[in-house]
């Protein structure tokens, strides 16, 4: 057993119930916010080493032993994922000391960030499918008032919809997790591997496993989209782009977590269906993102496809896929926490959201038009930046797996058509809001954004060691992609067997 795998979760939930009490302190909100930051990124970076080093590490809480009690495993998959949400949310909490406003900060702002950070992490680390139903609630709750938090109408309204949609899709989880303890007698998830394997997916299980997929496809907007777009333009840009680096991935994980550990016996079944539903995302992401001309509706539909563009890596279910997805879903976490707040900065300088009423922001504005030139790069997979190695992978894995079934050939067809719209979609936003005449009434008064900038810069200076260290970072995510397409590590890890 290792202790420190317990640590991402809570110190952010410690930290989280102490700023409750100073509220009113803002100097020491944020101190004591970003001191714990640092702390689990410490801790993290310690924890990756180990599972390097020495294999999986897990902590059965209170000594008992799996299945029977509550275990955190940590695999190169989910430290990974953990170590990369702690510095996105790091960078991310720099930029709302700015911008996030003294009423917010004194209205548990923090608190409620800390605990958010505690739910994600929590998702990723825990072995037991009733505790990650746990975490996602945790998760959700911090989200549903940093949504609301400000009380405009349009957060409010936003919220009603996150709140109701959420709600059904936690009770449904619910359900299935009652029909797997049912039929099973186990909630650990190497466990339910287990006992899935010894009794077959038959036809019953399969059901399960759907149950699974609608619930975590609608947490991770894959095709069930239709409550993300709202939910991500109308919060402060800071917490958007907390939304947009962390809350879909969680469902992403699950996904993984679930269809490579539980439900992997009958993949020309569920895993051709999430490569239909990949492809449906990615199709409908792509009309969205060249449909609008409004800043934040373009980049949350850029959210989307990439949401697809990852479940293709799981849907061609080979390691080198699982490789690709998850190095390029460490990419998206960054970059698209970068495109937020990126976007957020456009429209702080030019007044407006609208396209239309953009213009000529490079000649004021440099860094940031170059910045964002870069970041649209990197989303769109030009090399060397760090949507290249993932994309890369993806790709090929699809072709190869197309020589023997054709329509995974369609499948890497969509793939590569829908980086093109996420080019040509955030080209749009550069052309449009950066080159040209200025709009009359928009940059009538040159704002000092560079601290704004600090936190950016951080994270495009991460986009690109992404990809230009990609040789330094494969090594960890070949570990990771390993044990994923194995999960007898997993199991063997976890029950000692």
């Amino acid at each position: 057993m290792n202790n420190i795998v317990v640590l991402p979760l809570i110190i952010p939930m410690f930290t989280g119930l102490l700023l409750a009490f100073f509220r009113k302190n803002i100097i020491l909100q944020r101190t004591l916010s970003l001191a714990s930051l640092v702390a689990v990124i410490g801790t993290t970076l310690y924890l990756v080493g180990q599972v390097r080093n020495e294999g999986i590490q897990i902590l059965e809480i209170g000594g008992w032993q799996a299945p029977y009690g509550i275990v955190l495993v940590a695999d190169m998959f989910s430290v990974l994922l953990v170590l990369t949400a702690s510095v996105v949310s790091a960078l991310c909490i720099l930029f709302a000391f700015q911008t996030i406003g003294v009423q917010r900060e004194q209205s548990y702002f923090y608190s409620l960030f800390q605990f958010l950070l505690t739910g994600v992490n929590g998702s990723f680390l825990t072995g037991d499918i009733f505790n990650l139903f746990v975490f996602f609630e945790v998760m959700l709750l911090a989200s549903y008032v940093l949504l609301s938090l400000g009380g405009t109408k349009r957060q409010l309204k936003a919220t009603i919809k996150y709140v109701v949609i959420n709600s059904l899709s936690s009770t449904v989880f619910l359900l299935g997790v009652a029909y797997l303890y049912a039929v099973l007698g186990t909630l650990n998830m190497a466990h339910l591997s287990v006992r899935v394997a010894e009794v077959g997916q038959s036809g019953f299980l399969t059901v399960v496993a759907f149950i699974f997929m609608i619930v975590f496809s609608l947490k991770a907007a894959l095709v069930l989209f239709f409550w993300l777009p709202e939910s991500y333009s109308a919060p402060p840009t800071a917490i958007a782009a907390v939304f947009a680096a962390l809350l879909t991935k969680v469902g992403i994980y699950a996904l993984f977590r679930v269809f490579t550990l539980i439900f992997y016996h009958q993949p020309e079944i569920t895993h051709t269906l999430l490569g239909v539903l990949a492809a449906l995302t990615m199709i409908l992401g792509s009309i969205g993102a060249v449909a609008y001309r409004d800043i934040y509706r373009i980049l949350v539909y850029n959210v989307i496809i990439g949401v697809g563009f990852i479940v293709v890596g799981l849907a061609l279910f080979t390691e080198q896929a699982a490789m690709g997805s998850l190095y390029y879903l460490l990419h998206d976490m960054v970059a698209k926490a970068l495109l937020f707040l990126l976007g957020g900065i456009i429209i702080t300088v030019a007044g407006s959201e609208q396209l239309k009423r953009m213009g000529g922001l490079i000649r004021h504005y440099p860094l940031l038009g170059w910045s964002f030139l870069v970041t649209l790069f990197a989303l769109g997979g030009i090399p060397p930046l760090s949507g290249f190695p993932g994309k890369v992978l993806i790709l090929q894995q699809g072709l190869a797996k197309g020589v023997q079934y054709a329509g995974f050939n369609w499948l890497t067809a969509f793939a590569l058509i829908s980086s093109l719209f996420v080019l040509f979609s955030l080209l749009k936003i550069f052309i449009l809001a950066f080159w040209g005449e200025t709009r009359p009434g928009s940059n009538a008064e040159i704002k000092n954004i560079n601290g704004l900038l600090v936190p950016c810069v951080g994270l495009l200076a991460l986009s690109i060691f992404l990809g230009v260290g990609a040789e330094i970072l494969y090594p960890y995510v070949e570990q990771a992609g390993y044990s994923l397409l194995n999960p007898q590590l997993y199991i063997e890890a976890v029950l000692a067997r």
